[in-house]
Order: structure tokens, then C-alpha cells, then sequence
């Protein structure tokens, strides 16, 4: 795969935000390319940025394993939206998102009326009544309104204006609150995209508990003749709530643990899997609360990156530490779910110091792969001044082995995204 320049080179932030239809079903995804734009001349950065990241997605990775196979969203600029650049995929595969930043002329309306014909099926993103882009109405699918920014008649007015066009699918984006969500939903928007429903707000106090089958597979796993460690290892890893607890009762004073631990495999041979198989079982019993699948791979991506990322010549200090680096990834993951301070999720965990000095601190190469993670995966559109050049691919490169893991659960993790909009349903 093409790697991105580091240094002074282009770079491109990929992510992707889940797209939810009435029932709180996940129906597409919005991958989202955002440049390290500290260039002058940015619009040709993104333009450049794009193009490259689009080809890592579809011919290396393959589109569906991103996505699991849902449609998907693609956030293009002007450049490709009017020919001057092309696009390296199929008609079918991807919607096409015209940004509220791209200048509505005639070069757009006669790019966006040849995609149209071609089969592209298009969105128009953050719509206001009133401007130029009403022109674009018949030509797109998909009218995004941006719910955070706009007053509720302005709503009311958009809802009312697009319904005059049978064809549209009305998208409510940004949705930050319970009170936007049900306006979104009494107006009869088509589907709903916003951190309430994809990054939904956590108290405090909740527990992080992974799927009911992922446990029931490691409990096999513990129950077996022939216990296989390397399994047993990956199971836990991929259980970002099991891993958590394994770490803690690993600490108890029960343990006379002596010695600090750097990786999840570590702290299972401490602990021996006669007690992590006890573990396992009780919560098999008493687990109550559960992440949705959207919360679990949040996390379960940060946590590989930064795995992927020990072997990237730009932390060449890190190199052999994969599994203090996935640990450090899971739990710094785990205090942003939580939106408290790492320092309260580490407390009292069995860490090594430099592992511990990397979480609290940022100190060393470990700190370093941290802290570009979570720039990445997180990132602050205020504060983008480039990432190093691998991060790319061990992005996409962890988003499929995160899709691999958790392909299988989705039936078995409750989604709090279809309990709200069911809740507004009834």
C-alpha cells in the first residue's frame, strides 16, 4: 500500500461515523478524510489527500470490509465531483457527499447532473433553505440538515422544501441531544447520524462490558483439554471490559502480585486461568450493562493502531513493545469512552513504569504512539498539524481486523442507538 509522506508531506485523517435509520438500525457509514492542513495551499492538499487515501480503501483494504458491506459515504471535494479528478470506483459502491464548503456554479451543477447520469448516487451535506445549493435538490439522494447549528423553524422549512421532492432521504446530522433527536424524529427525518446515537454520552459510574458471546467463546477456550495460551490471549485482548478487570484483580492484594505487567498475556499468567476462569463465569452471570458495537470498536481500533504502529519507522523506540502498546491503546480508549481522566481509569493497575509514564504523561516512544492515535482517531480540526506517514494504513489495517472481531457479535451486543429511537417510537 501507498504510504503517505511524513515530514512535510501530505497526510490524511480517515475515519467513519455510523448513519442509523428509524428503527436504530447501523445502515451506512460516513468515512470521513480530513488533511493535515497546515499547507497554503489547502484546497489542493485535500485534493491530493483524497485521492490517495480513497485508492488505499478500495484496492488494498476493500471497501466492504471497511464498511461491512453497507453503503457507504464519501465526504469528495469539488475537484472530483466536476471530472478534473477521477474516481476509482464503481457508480454502485459509494454515495457522494457534496460538502457545505464547495462552491455551488455552473461547473458543479453540470459535474454533479454527468454523475447522475452515470448512476452516482449524491448528498448534499449541512442544507439550509434559502442558498444557492437549492438548485441541487434534483439531483441528489440525500440532504443532510445540520441539527446543532439551525433553529427549529429552519428545520420545519428544510423538511417542508425537500419533501416536495418524493426521491429525497432526509438526514439528520449532528444530533448532540435527546431534545434534537426527538424534533429529528417527530419531523420524520429518514435516517440520523450525531455523537447521541454513534458516540453516545456515558456516565461516569457505567461499566464497559463486551458481548455475551465473545465471553461464552473464552470460557470455552478456559474449559478446554488442551488449554491454547495464544488464544486465551486474544480473546482477552479483544474484551476491552474483560481486559480492564483481568488488570485490576490481577493487582489484588489476594495475588501477592510483587512485580508490574506490561501486556494483557502477562497479567493472565499471574493471575493463572484457574481464577480467570472464575472471572469469566461470574460475569457470564452478573453482567448488566454492555458497550454497543459501535463503542467496542471505537476502541478495539485504537487499541490496534497503536499496536500496528510500534512497527512504523517514525517509533522506531517502540519496536517489541505490540502489546504494551495495545494495552496502552485499550485503556486510553477506555478513559476517553468514559470522558474521564486516564489517571482515574489507571489507578491502582499493575503498570509498568514506562507504560504508565507513556498514559499519564506522554513520556517516551510508547507516549508518543499514543498520543498520535488519539489525535487520529479523535481528531481536532483546530489542531491538525499532520500525523506520520504509516498512520494511514494502520489505520485501515486496524478498522478490518476491528470489523473481523466483531462481525460475529453484532447480534449479541445491544445497540443504544435502537433503544433511543425506539423509545421515540412508542
Amino acid at each position: 500500500m501507498e504510504q503517505l509522506d511524513s515530514g512535510g508531506g501530505t497526510t490524511a485523517h480517515v475515519g467513519r461515523q455510523p448513519i442509523y435509520d428509524r428503527e436504530g438500525a447501523v445502515v451506512a457509514y460516513e468515512l470521513l478524510f480530513r488533511a493535515g492542513t497546515d499547507a497554503l495551499s489547502a484546497a489542493r492538499t485535500d485534493d491530493h489527500a483524497t485521492a490517495r487515501v480513497l485508492v488505499a480503501a478500495f484496492t488494498e483494504f476493500g471497501l466492504e470490509e471497511l464498511t461491512g458491506g453497507k453503503v457507504c459515504f464519501l465526504n469528495v471535494t469539488k475537484s472530483f465531483l466536476t471530472g478534473m479528478l477521477p474516481l476509482p470506483f464503481d457508480y454502485s459502491q459509494a454515495v457522494l457527499e457534496v460538502l457545505a464548503s464547495v462552491e455551488v456554479d455552473e461547473q458543479l451543477v453540470a459535474g454533479l447532473t454527468v454523475l447522475s447520469e452515470r448512476g452516482f448516487t449524491l448528498a448534499i451535506d449541512h442544507f439550509v433553505c434559502g442558498g444557492p445549493r437549492e438548485v441541487l435538490l434534483p439531483l441528489v439522494s440525500y440532504v443532510k440538515v445540520d441539527m446543532l447549528a439551525a433553529d427549529e423553524a429552519g428545520v420545519r422549512a428544510c423538511v417542508e422544501l425537500c419533501r416536495r421532492y418524493p426521491h429525497l432521504q432526509l438526514v439528520a446530522v449532528r444530533l448532540e441531544s435527546t431534545e434534537s433527536l426527538r424534533l429529528a424524529f417527530e419531523l420524520g427525518f429518514d435516517l440520523f447520524q450525531g455523537h447521541i446515537l454513534g458516540r453516545p454520552h456515558v456516565d461516569t459510574t457505567s461499566a464497559l462490558a463486551p458481548g455475551r458471546l465473545a465471553r461464552l467463546r473464552l470460557l470455552a477456550a478456559l474449559t478446554a483439554d488442551d488449554v491454547d495460551l495464544d488464544e486465551v490471549v486474544a480473546l482477552v485482548g479483544q474484551d476491552a471490559g474483560l481486559s480492564m478487570r483481568v488488570l485490576r484483580a490481577t493487582n489484588a492484594a489476594t495475588f501477592g502480585l510483587k512485580r508490574t505487567v506490561t501486556s494483557v498475556r502477562e497479567a493472565i499468567v499471574a493471575m493463572g486461568l484457574n481464577r480467570l476462569r472464575q472471572w469469566v463465569t461470574l460475569m457470564l452471570v452478573s453482567d448488566l450493562t454492555t458497550a454497543d458495537h459501535e463503542q467496542l470498536a471505537r476502541i478495539l481500533v485504537r487499541a490496534r493502531l497503536c499496536q500496528l504502529l510500534v512497527d512504523s519507522p517514525e517509533f522506531a523506540g517502540a519496536a517489541g513493545q505490540g502489546d504494551a502498546a495495545y494495552l496502552g491503546g485499550l485503556l486510553s480508549a477506555v478513559a476517553d469512552h468514559f470522558a474521564v481522566p486516564v489517571d482515574e481509569i489507571v489507578a491502582g493497575l499493575p503498570l509498568g513504569p514506562e507504560l504508565g509514564g507513556a498514559l499519564r504523561a506522554g513520556d517516551g516512544p510508547l507516549g508518543a504512539i499514543l498520543h498520535a492515535a488519539r489525535a487520529y482517531t479523535d481528531p481536532d480540526p483546530d489542531n491538525d498539524h499532520g500525523e506520520p506517514g504509516a498512520i494511514v494504513a494502520a489505520y485501515l489495517s486496524a478498522l478490518r481486523w476491528t470489523n473481523g472481531v466483531l462481525g460475529e457479535l453484532s447480534q449479541e451486543i445491544p445497540d443504544r442507538a435502537e433503544e433511543r429511537l425506539h423509545a421515540l417510537a412508542g
